[in-house]
C-alpha cells in the first residue's frame, strides 16, 4: 500500500507539473517551507521544494507564466516551449518523491510520470489553441484561471488522499484517449491554419481558379463513390467544420460534379479509413464567413432548422473561396444546368441576403 501510495503522490504531480509546472513546484515548496503541511515519513524527500532558493525561482516563473497564460496566442508560443519542459520537470518531481529506490523503479516511473505530465500538457496545451481562434481574450483568462484552480484543488488532493487522486487521475487519462482523435486533429488543423495565415495573407483581388483535381491520396474515394461516372467540375481542398455526420477538422477537399449541381461531396480521409459524405443543395443557402484564421464556406437552410454545414481554407485563399461560393450560389438558384446566364444577375441579390443570415446567426 505504501508503494502505491508513492506511486500515487508521483503521478499525480506528474500530471499537474504538465498543466502548470511552476505553480505546482511554487505552491508545493512553499506550503513545505512555512509548514503548511507536514510530510509523513515515506515524503521526505520532497523537504527540498522547501528550499527558498526553488520556492523564489519557481515563484518568479510561474509569475511569468500567469501573465503569458492569459495574452492569446502568446499562451500557445509559451506551452509549445514547454512541450519538453514540463515532462521533463513531471518526471523529475516523480523521482524526488521516490526518494532512493531500485533503479529500475525509478525508471519505470519516470516513464509513466513523463508519459502522464505531456498527455496534461497536450490537453492543455489543444484546448487553448482552439481556443485562441475566439477574438476576445475573457476565455483565455478564465481558463488559465481554471487551470490554476485545478492544479491548487489536485495539489490538496494527492496531498490527503493519494488513491482518490489516482483514480481521477487514471479516469482523466482515459477520457483523453477516448479524445485524442479529435483533439490531436483540432490542434493539427489550428497549426496548419496559423501556418498558413502567415505566410499568405487573405486577398480577394487575387486571381483564383477553380481546380479540377483531387490530391491523389483523395481520387480513389470519390472514384468509389463515384458510380455514375460523374465528372469533377472543381475539387477545392479543406478542412471540415461543424456539419451532420461530418467530424470536424478532417482535411479533406469538397467536389462537386458537372452531372449533379445541387449535390456537393466532401471526401477525405478519418483515421487513415476513406470517408465521404453527401450534402445536397436543394432548399440550402450558401454564404462565405471570414474567420481569424481561415475563410469559412457555410452551407445552411434558407428557411427552419436543418442540416448546417462548414468548410475551412486558408485566410490567404480567400478569392478562392469567394469563387466556390459563387459558382455554389449559382447552382443552387439557376433552375437550368449549365449554367443559366439570366440567373447570375439573381446571385448578389441572394449573397447578401446568405450574408446577413449567416451574421444573425452567428450573433444569435
Amino acid at each position: 500500500m505504501e508503494k502505491l501510495n508513492l506511486l500515487a503522490v508521483a503521478l499525480g504531480l506528474a500530471c499537474l507539473a504538465g498543466i502548470n509546472l511552476y505553480l505546482t513546484v511554487f505552491a508545493t515548496g512553499l506550503a513545505i517551507h512555512f509548514h503548511w503541511i507536514a510530510l509523513a515519513p515515506p515524503y521526505q524527500s520532497l523537504e527540498v521544494l522547501g528550499n527558498p532558493w526553488i520556492v523564489t525561482i519557481a515563484g518568479i516563473l510561474y509569475f511569468l507564466e500567469f501573465f503569458a497564460d492569459k495574452i492569446p496566442w502568446l499562451d500557445s508560443a509559451w506551452d509549445a516551449v514547454h512541450t519538453v519542459i514540463r515532462p521533463i520537470g513531471g518526471a523529475l518531481l516523480a523521482i524526488q518523491v521516490l526518494g532512493h529506490p531500485s533503479p529500475a523503479f525509478t525508471v519505470i516511473v519516470a516513464l509513466l510520470a513523463g508519459g502522464t505530465s505531456l498527455i496534461a500538457h497536450t490537453a492543455k496545451a489543444t484546448t487553448r489553441l482552439a481556443t485562441n481562434t475566439s477574438p476576445e481574450p475573457f476565455s483565455n483568462i478564465g481558463l488559465s484561471l481554471g487551470e490554476d484552480a485545478a492544479v491548487l484543488g489536485g495539489l490538496a488532493l494527492v496531498h490527503f488522499n493519494p488513491l482518490l487522486a489516482l483514480l481521477v487521475l487514471l479516469l482523466g487519462i482515459a477520457t483523453f484517449f477516448y479524445f485524442a482523435p479529435r483533439i490531436l486533429r483540432a490542434m493539427k488543423a489550428k497549426i496548419w491554419f496559423a501556418w498558413k495565415k502567415l505566410n499568405g495573407p487573405a486577398d480577394l483581388d487575387m486571381p483564383a481558379k477553380l481546380p479540377v483535381t483531387l490530391p491523389a491520396r483523395l481520387d480513389p474515394i470519390f472514384s468509389r463513390q463515384n458510380l455514375l461516372g460523374e465528372t469533377i467540375a472543381w475539387a477545392a481542398p479543406c478542412v471540415s467544420g461543424r456539419g451532420r455526420r461530418i467530424p470536424a477538422n478532417l482535411f479533406g477537399a469538397l467536389v462537386a460534379t458537372n452531372e449533379e449541381p445541387r449535390k456537393l461531396m466532401f471526401v477525405a480521409r478519418k483515421n487513415s479509413r476513406p470517408f465521404s459524405k453527401t450534402i445536397e443543395l436543394d432548399g440550402s443557402m450558401i454564404a462565405h464567413e471570414p474567420k481569424f484564421l481561415s475563410e469559412n464556406v457555410i452551407v445552411f437552410p434558407k428557411v427552419g432548422k436543418g442540416a448546417r454545414y462548414s468548410f475551412a481554407f486558408p485566410r490567404s485563399h480567400a478569392a478562392l473561396v469567394e469563387k466556390i461560393v459563387q459558382d455554389l450560389r449559382v447552382r443552387v438558384n439557376s433552375p437550368i444546368w449549365p449554367l443559366d446566364p439570366q440567373r447570375v444577375g439573381d446571385v448578389a441579390s441572394e449573397e447578401s441576403q446568405a450574408e446577413r443570415a449567416v451574421s444573425h446567426d452567428r450573433i444569435g
